[in-house]
């Protein structure tokens, strides 16, 4: 039986414990809710088939790793494993819990900062978050919130004013409750941000690159009169 070569992409989803990670996961993976989903220790990992720019002619199958890291603090020191790599990455919070959407920074810097074992801490205790060191990752990010149903009817406004950290990173934000499959049905809006999401972080990992290749292919074939002339012109 001849094996079936497709490319995949992991997707870091990150966030405090009982902000409804799995849930998101599962309605993502099987367009379903899952009723009672259970307590991750360590990671769970699930997958999607994504058709990368489906209906054009770059059309491609993709699978997506969904690695969905449990968010207590007892595994701080140990989670940096499961960072490695990491394509795109969905930052998660409870729309009616402020102080999860708050330590969002605190998930994103301890993702950036993977390689000192989630203990590199600023002055304030907690992972320091440097929006230049984001800028210089690439890493596509999609910030969600979480338990859309359970939000006080007063802070509703607050919703329209966006998240902070997605603004920071230009990310895409989409809201819901993950009880609700229409919320991500085909055609809505959070439908259509996940996808825009799906297909960067597929574009960042393999196309990004050979754009990238190219056009230091390109730069190594000028004749030097051309970076002679830049140099000229630049000084």
């Amino acid at each position: 039986m001849a094996s079936i070569d497709i490319d995949k992409v992991r997707i870091v989803v990150v966030g405090d414990s009982g902000v409804g990670k799995s849930s998101l996961v599962h309605l993502i993976c099987h367009g379903e809710p899952i009723a009672n989903a259970s307590w991750t220790i360590g990671a769970a990992v699930d997958v999607k088939v994504h058709e990368y720019k489906e209906g054009t002619p770059s059309q491609k199958t993709h699978f997506i790793e969904f690695w969905d890291v449990g968010g207590s603090a007892n595994h701080i020191k140990s989670r940096h494993i499961f960072y490695n790599p990491v394509h795109g990455l969905i930052l998660v919070h409870d729309l009616t819990n402020r102080k999860s959407h708050l330590n969002l920074r605190k998930w994103l810097a301890e993702v950036l900062n993977k390689d000192s074992n989630g203990i590199k801490s600023g002055t304030n205790g907690v992972n320091d978050y440097d929006p230049e060191q984001y800028a210089g990752s690439h890493i596509p990010i999609l910030v969600v919130g979480t338990k859309l149903d359970q939000i006080d009817p007063r802070r509703e406004s607050v919703l329209s004013r966006g998240s902070p950290v997605a603004e920071e990173c230009g990310a895409d934000e989409i809201n819901l409750d993950c009880l609700q499959a229409k919320h991500l049905s085909a055609g809505s809006t959070n439908s259509v941000k996940l996808i825009r999401f799906f297909d960067k972080v597929i574009e960042r990992r393999f196309f990004a690159r050979d754009s990238m290749q190219m056009g230091s292919f390109q730069e190594r074939r000028r004749p030097p009169q051309y970076s002679k002339l830049k140099n000229t012109h630049q000084d």
